[in-house]
């Protein structure tokens, strides 16, 4: 069971909580979540042990923690999932810089932390989270762009159908979204 159609039915008795049925969409997209995982890594410095298993997995008892997950295809699964792991990225570059400075417990065991991101690394992370969510706020089209693109991993195809719009349109929409983000990261970080 693997047809798309069998996916968004599954993806149906997750919206109304059958926890269940997330256990077999993750089973099921697992391989394709690990490479959306491994892309999203591949920036990062070499050595840092956070795999794309641990990352998928780390996604997947976010997604459980939850009653209800609204996502009616692949494609939302997907952005659903990217959004996820985008939350654990920016988790671990918190708890990095609460490190460095030195207040509060660090909500992940240091020994995972300190080797996955340099202290530059963990500024970046949060400068572009930061933008991102400023980003939201003026452009909440752009946003979920970038999401699907960036930390999806989605195609231009994708993430169109996804949003219901056309390639074209995301093709404009990433273009700007990225150069957005490029100048207020860059003013966050004072470069």
């Amino acid at each position: 069971m693997s047809s798309a159609s069998d996916i968004t039915r599954l993806l149906g008795r997750v919206a109304d909580g059958d926890h269940d049925a997330l256990d077999r969409v993750v089973r099921l997209l697992y391989d394709e979540l690990r490479t959306m995982a491994r892309q999203r890594l591949e920036g990062e410095r070499v050595g840092h042990t956070l795999s794309a298993t641990a990352l998928v997995n780390e996604v997947y008892l976010k997604l459980a923690q939850h009653r209800r997950i609204n996502a009616r295809d692949r494609a939302q699964f997907f952005a659903v999932a990217a959004t996820t792991m985008r939350r654990v990225l920016v988790d671990y570059a918190r708890a990095k810089r609460r490190h460095k400075r030195g207040g509060g417990e660090a909500h992940v065991p240091l020994d995972e932390v300190e080797p996955f991101l340099s202290d530059e690394e963990a500024e970046e992370v949060l400068a572009l989270d930061d933008a991102l969510n400023r980003l939201a706020e003026i452009n909440p089209r752009g946003a979920q762009v970038v999401q699907h693109r960036f930390y999806a991993g989605l195609s231009l195809e994708e993430t169109a159908e996804s949003l219901g719009v056309s390639a074209k349109t995301v093709q404009r929409d990433w273009v700007a979204a990225r150069a957005w983000l490029r100048k207020e990261v860059a003013r966050d970080l004072g470069s």
